[in-house]
């Protein structure tokens, strides 16, 4: 029963973040006025509280101009489950390639890039297919660093895409070969995104075991989008021993478990020095530190890689210390880090195996609003 009068007052209560309002919709099941009672029955799609205590407030000054003796709301709503909902399915806008490792840290200038070069390249010498996409839009090194920054890529032009640069048994791309050398790009959230996106998809990149990604510093939108846009396998954090770098990893710890991405370990840079004449180590910037945090989290440390003169001798040059100097300490701890990086890729990739086969087809619903 819907009386006119209650309903015309009705159509002025439009519907939590939607144009249209709660009669539209068709969501009054009963308006009746009787004996000076009015009574509203209400039926929504929504589940939310918040939602339902917004519409009776918003019902009841409608319907005040009534002056009624008594005004009975009923709003009806689906029951919440008390089960988790499946997990959305992340896109994949590279389905040939069968792993990705995020490589990201809380601040810039810990040795990211020199982490993701020199553990693509032992990955590759371990046999794997191996691809290293320089994300870090604002500062894309790793051109230089493999030696390649004046080179630019050639177009598959049967298939309209960038073609990677190959060096060191690796696949490149990076926007440092994108653009001209020294190019500043003042870009916005949106741009960084469909960059990011465009690398993925728009590069013709091989049948990979694996796609090493070197992640601009901090936890923005690049890293958001790329969560969003592929299945990635591990997240690796690299910081310094020091206070102030490891309250930044933290944060890049906390970024993965909020994402849902796995994490592979900690690399811990810069993890004393080296010196060239005496071979004696020195913990200048501090040792070890990394470990309670790897506790916290429940991960491991990968790798503590010390200072050498000949790490920014390679990056400088572009001849990484893992091709040319493997028998050094750095090298040794990258190639140690490479090979617990792959039983890990390994573990995560049997268990979602193992997941998918036991996930039910799960029929679609829709509503007008929820």
């Amino acid at each position: 029963m819907l009386n006119e009068e209650i309903i015309s007052l009705l159509k002025k209560v439009i519907y939590p973040q939607f144009q249209k309002d709660i009669v539209t919709f068709g969501f009054v099941k009963e308006a009746k006025l009787e004996d000076g009672i009015v009574s509203v029955i209400l039926r929504i799609p929504s589940s939310s509280p918040e939602v339902a205590q917004s519409l009776e407030q918003e019902i009841k000054n409608a319907l005040s101009v009534l002056n009624a003796k008594e005004y009975h709301l009923s709003i009806e709503q689906p029951q919440i489950q008390n089960q988790e909902p499946p997990k959305p399915q992340t896109k994949n806008l590279a389905p040939q390639i069968k792993s990705f490792v995020m490589i990201s840290s809380g601040k810039g200038g810990v040795g990211k890039s020199t982490t993701s070069v020199n553990l693509s390249i032992a990955l590759a010498q371990q046999g794997k297919r191996v691809g290293l996409l320089d994300a870090d839009i604002y500062g894309p090194n790793i051109p230089r660093m493999l030696g390649i920054s004046k080179q630019r890529p050639e177009i598959d032009q049967a298939q309209k895409r960038l073609i990677p640069l190959v060096v060191y048994g690796i696949e490149i791309m990076s926007m440092g070969i994108l653009y001209e050398e020294n190019q500043s790009l003042i870009w916005r959230g949106p741009m960084i995104m469909r960059a990011i996106d465009q690398m993925l998809k728009d590069v013709a990149w091989s049948n990979l075991d694996v796609l090493v990604i070197d992640m601009p510093p901090g936890t923005g939108d690049a890293q958001l989008t790329l969560a969003q846009s592929v299945p990635v396998s591990a997240g690796i954090t690299v910081t310094t021993p020091q206070k102030v770098s490891l309250d930044d990893s933290i944060r890049s710890l906390d970024m993965f478990k909020k994402l849902k991405i796995p994490v592979a370990g900690i690399i811990e840079n810069m993890s004393g020095f080296i010196c060239p004449d005496t071979k004696k180590e020195y913990d200048i910037f501090g040792k070890g530190t990394t470990k309670p945090i790897a506790e916290e989290f429940e991960t491991q440390l990968l790798a503590q890689i010390p200072i050498e003169p000949s790490i920014r001798e390679g990056g400088d040059e572009g001849k990484p210390i893992v091709f040319f100097k493997p028998e050094s300490q750095s090298a040794k701890e990258y190639i140690k880090a490479a090979d617990k990086l792959w039983n890990f890729i390994q573990e995560v990739q049997q268990e979602r195996r193992a997941d998918n086969s036991s996930i039910q087809p799960v029929p679609s619903t829709q509503s007008a609003c929820n």
